[in-house]
């Protein structure tokens, strides 16, 4: 019996002390992630990354990233001239530079 109701006790969930909130994920994603802008520049990412897969490989490209020289704010191009392959700390340090 007090077996029982230890492990009633135990199993039961604990309230928390945050208030509740709800939160809309969809529209939040819409917000920040669904702009044409957005999907633009996620789409020319993703274009440069699978360029350089298929020249160099997906196994060269494992834990690094693919930069761009001159970066697109400043004119540019997905061109496979204008890409390389760097680590995340160099492609991080170079910045936008």
């Amino acid at each position: 019996m007090l077996g029982a109701f230890l492990l009633g006790f135990l199993c039961q969930k604990k309230k928390s002390t945050k208030p509740a909130r709800d939160r809309d994920y969809d529209k939040e994603y819409r917000t920040y992630h669904g702009t044409p802008e957005q999907i633009a520049n996620r789409s020319a990412r993703n274009k440069a990354r699978r360029v350089m897969e298929k020249e160099v490989g997906k196994s060269a490209l494992k834990g690094k990233e693919v930069d761009h020289k001159k970066p697109l704010s400043k004119g540019g191009s997905n061109a496979r001239s204008n890409l390389q392959v760097l680590s995340k700390t160099a492609n991080r340090k170079k910045g936008n530079k």
